[in-house]
């Protein structure tokens, strides 16, 4: 990756957009020029990269000229209005929303598990949904030689995902717990300080959420098999960074837990955390601000003669988002697709 590449980070003033620019360095990924986007009202903000300071510009159709790379992670609404312009104008888009993750013609792409998908790219790329990140990557790597049937899957979601102002509400209902009052509830419909929401996002008709929605969809597109059926309960936990979630696995055939221990431990990304003799397990707090799916807590799952239970957690401002998205970028230089 020698050559350099012109990149833009559309919503670079947000929690995910910070983190692909701390990415981007961390990694040495061949940046020539970099354009720092966002809303208006944060135009002019100064942004650290490479031990100099960006100044932000307002994110405008316009605004992709001479692109090559436009990582975007500015929500769903100007994703739909603004990418299309920054394919258009020649610039490959990764995209963090749900914008495009379902179209057809779109990569929907985790490197690690499908990215030959990447060949059939028409300017928009997708990134997939954090929980579906998180849920691929820990089972991945067992589907490979046991073809998951079905899987159930309770997430457990840092207050992160809601971005900055999921921190902030914590944070603020925190402090009032911590000096005798009750928390009231802002970003949410209820306080999240010493509470667990058993809904992310909304409820849809049928009960279910969007999030929990897009883990079966999503893997069925990613995995290219339809018959793999997730079903989840996604849930927002007072936890500012990190999601977790507890996996249970039917499989066409059985394995043990130590045959799945040793498939976890040679697949890239993941790292197994798993001595219960040593009170070791994946934990939100071990999983924040590093690459590496945490996977552990493997046994065999008594609901199923084929069954298989985990659990794993992911910093999903990292491997969830940024990084991923990234990761793709790496692909689609090493495949002379940007």
């Amino acid at each position: 990756m020698s050559q350099g590449y012109s990149v833009a980070v559309a919503g670079a003033t947000g929690a995910v957009g910070r983190e692909m620019l701390r990415v981007l360095e961390q990694r040495s990924f061949p940046v020539s020029s970099l354009r720092a986007l966002a809303s208006e009202r944060s135009a002019g903000t100064r942004l650290p990269f490479r031990g100099e300071e960006v100044a932000v510009e307002a994110l405008r159709e316009g605004s992709f000229e001479g692109v090559d790379l436009a990582l975007f992670s500015a929500g769903g609404t100007v994703s739909r209005r603004v990418a299309p312009a920054a394919a258009r104008a020649g610039a490959v888009v990764v995209d963090n929303s749900s914008a495009f993750r379902m179209q057809p013609g779109v990569p929907l792409v985790i490197p690690e598990i499908n990215p030959d998908a990447l060949a059939g790219h028409e300017g928009i790329v997708a990134n997939p949904n954090c929980s579906t990140i998180l849920f691929l990557m820990a089972v991945h790597p067992i589907h490979r030689v046991a073809r998951i049937g079905r899987a159930v899957v309770a997430s457990y979601q840092a207050v992160s995902g809601s971005g900055q102002k999921g921190i902030e509400a914590l944070r603020s209902e925190m402090r009032d717990l911590l000096e005798g009052r009750e928390p009231r509830a802002g970003l949410y419909p209820y306080p999240i300080a010493g509470n667990v929401l058993p809904f992310v996002d909304r409820i849809l008709e049928g009960g279910h959420t969007p999030e929990e929605l897009k883990l079966h969809s999503e893997t069925t597109k990613i995995l290219g098999d339809p018959r793999v059926k997730v079903t989840a309960t996604c849930v927002r936990v007072p936890v500012e960074r990190a999601h977790s979630e507890a996996i249970h696995l039917e499989l066409e055939r059985k394995i043990t837990a130590d045959e799945a221990r040793a498939l976890l431990g040679a697949a890239p990304g993941v790292r197994v955390v798993d001595d219960p003799g040593r009170n070791l397990f994946p934990t939100p707090r071990q999983a924040a601000g590093g690459d590496d799916v945490l996977v552990g807590r493997i046994r065999e799952d008594l609901a199923f003669p084929t069954g298989l239970a985990l659990f794993a957690a992911m910093d999903q401002l990292r491997k969830g988002a940024a990084l991923n998205a990234v990761q793709i970028a790496e692909e689609l230089i090493r495949r002379s697709l940007l």
